[in-house]
């Protein structure tokens, strides 16, 4: 059991690291409080291989693996949060569109998404179908080389900025048999915007309702066959479970970095905070929390590479702790910092505001639990 990266992973973290540091964490507080969209530096990011991470290179990615990316959203996020999420999306659907695409598709539209002159969001979430995803209600009905669209689907990150949509639709029956995955272009007659959602977090990039009203698109945007789309949803999510962990994670890391530094700096009863022994031990558990996570996010990632048969259960495992751990560690920085940490002029509050929603998307953690649950009693169900 080898624990230790390898130099070429060291050398990815260490890249990622520095464009959080050099075009992310400066900007991450005026982007949060305008809620301003940074296309320009999202962009920069294709320029690092940072937009088709475990994209085949054929297509213009990176040919990476799931470990790897996790090390590049946790160095990411250290940056900024919200932003990392994105690519970290932008990321899943590019995969989508190489995994199962014909090769005309992957050709299409792989090329433009990894060099990041087209950017894509993910359409699953319906304002009547969350946690239960196989009920969507969203209809593609198929008329000659045609499919029309109609239907809807909430919380979806970079909506009308993002220029491609993956979306998963009802082409059969009902459940999960029944959906299929078809990409849909900005502009296209019948596809339309809601206003942006009023977040708690996430400011850095835009989230808003998308609709379908008659909505024609070719036959030929689908992504493999009729009926596979709700696997293909699911796995793409075991990858984006274990981004968005891997986002809490770097998160985390640096909220205990400036709980670290504060609790150094700041004095009460006459010596640092840190040398009073109820901080000392707080501080000992967050490091430690935080260990357990980073080993059980990576294990998680190398089972997903490795193509193990408990991979969808420990990508599950993972998203739940690591998102929990993160948030709490966030938290106890916060506290750490007093009233500080509750003004804008830190940036605990941010990152608390940020890393909270980790705990709803991508599936919430309680799905999460029944997909463990699932797994471990699967023998025992007659």
């Amino acid at each position: 059991m080898h624990f230790a990266l390898t130099e070429e992973q060291e050398a990815i973290q260490d890249m990622a690291r520095r464009f959080a540091a050099d075009e992310l964490a400066p900007h991450a507080a005026e982007w949060d409080e305008k809620h301003y969209f940074p296309v320009d530096v999202i962009k920069k990011s294709a320029e690092l291989g940072l937009a088709g991470i475990y994209t085949r290179d054929d297509v213009g990615g990176s040919g990476l693996g799931r470990l790897d990316a996790a090390l590049i959203f946790e160095a990411l996020s250290e940056g900024c949060t919200s932003t990392a999420a994105f690519i970290s999306i932008h990321n899943m659907c590019t995969w989508m569109i190489d995994r199962f695409g014909s090769e005309d598709v992957r050709q299409k539209w792989c090329p433009k998404l990894t060099s990041m002159e087209l950017l894509a969001s993910y359409c699953l979430t319906e304002p009547g179908a969350g946690s239960d995803a196989a009920a969507l209600k969203t209809r593609a009905v198929r008329d000659g080389d045609d499919y029309i669209l109609n239907g809807s689907k909430a919380f979806i990150s970079g909506a009308g900025a993002s220029d491609v949509y993956v979306v998963m639709a009802r082409t059969g029956e009902d459940g999960p048999r029944g959906i299929s995955t078809v990409l849909v272009e900005k502009g296209t007659p019948g596809f339309s915007f809601g206003a942006p959602e009023r977040k708690m977090g996430w400011n850095s990039q835009p989230t808003a309702v998308v609709s379908f009203e008659d909505c024609r698109i070719p036959v030929a945007n689908r992504i493999g066959e009729e009926g596979d789309g709700f696997k293909f949803a699911m796995m793409g999510l075991d990858g984006g479970r274990l981004n968005i962990a891997a986002c809490s994670l770097g998160t985390a890391n640096g909220a205990l970095r400036a709980a670290l530094d504060y609790t150094n700096e700041r004095q009460a009863f006459g010596k640092p905070l840190n040398q009073q022994q109820a901080l000392q031990f707080k501080l000992a558990d967050m490091a430690t929390e935080l260990e357990a996570a980073r080993v059980m996010l990576y294990q998680a990632a190398w089972k997903l590479d490795q193509k193990t048969p408990d991979a969808t259960r420990h990508c599950a495992m993972a998203k739940r702790f690591v998102t929990d751990a993160g948030f709490n560690v966030v938290n106890s920085a916060l506290q750490m910092h007093g009233g500080y940490g509750y003004l804008r002029d830190y940036p605990l509050e941010r990152m608390l505001r940020d890393v909270r929603v980790h705990q709803i998307l991508e599936g919430a953690n309680e799905i999460m639990r029944v997909i463990v649950a699932r797994d471990l009693l699967k023998d025992y169900q007659a």
